[in-house]
């Protein structure tokens, strides 16, 4: 391990959608994320996270939260510290992986490792179909009919014909029992 001062650096990160994604709040053509990038000099830890407006934060603002820790981080503050020094929410976590992910590094094993967790193993994740109109959202359903869950993007009016749509597109899928009527399995 290094007994050099810990640098922070902070950039955002632009990467395209193919498409557009849409949800009833809104839609975009790119992700914007923000990466948090901690070196010792001879190891680097990288952690993102994307800044959400629901919840009042902005690219800028997670931006500058960062770089507001740049000296805590040189004078050694700690991933258990920064849970006190900072509030919740997107800047903390890029920090908070980054430093995972360097201690990982300098230590050679990995970060679930260190935190005492067993092995991560493959889950099955949902490919989410984005709000539109029930022929498109039908036939981004028909495409991906390899896909082990898909999730539906819904908006208030016409969501019955949207998950018809859906369902006519892909008849082998069910409704999830998760409870949640824009699950489908």
């Amino acid at each position: 391990m290094s007994s050099a001062p810990i640098t922070l650096t902070a950039r955002t990160e632009r990467w395209p959608i193919a498409g557009t994604f849409t949800i009833s709040r809104g839609a975009k053509t790119e992700a914007v994320v923000v990466v948090a990038e901690v070196s010792d000099g001879h190891c680097r830890g990288r952690g993102e996270c994307v800044p959400y407006p629901r919840y009042g934060e902005t690219v800028e603002g997670v931006i500058a939260a960062l770089h507001g820790m740049e000296d805590p981080i040189a004078r050694g503050l700690t991933r258990e510290g920064l849970q006190t020094a900072m509030l919740p929410g997107a800047a903390r976590n890029a920090l908070d992986c980054a430093l995972w992910d360097l201690a990982a590094k300098q230590a050679r094993r990995p970060a679930y490792e260190l935190a005492g967790l067993d092995a991560p193993h493959p889950v099955t994740t949902a490919f989410t179909i984005s709000l539109a109109e029930p022929d498109i959202m039908a036939a981004a359903a028909a495409r991906t009919a390899d896909r082990a869950l898909l999730k539906i993007k819904l908006g208030g009016a016409g969501d019955a014909a949207r998950i018809a749509a859906v369902r006519r597109a892909a008849p082998g899928w069910r409704a999830s029992s998760a409870g949640c009527t824009n699950w489908f399995s």
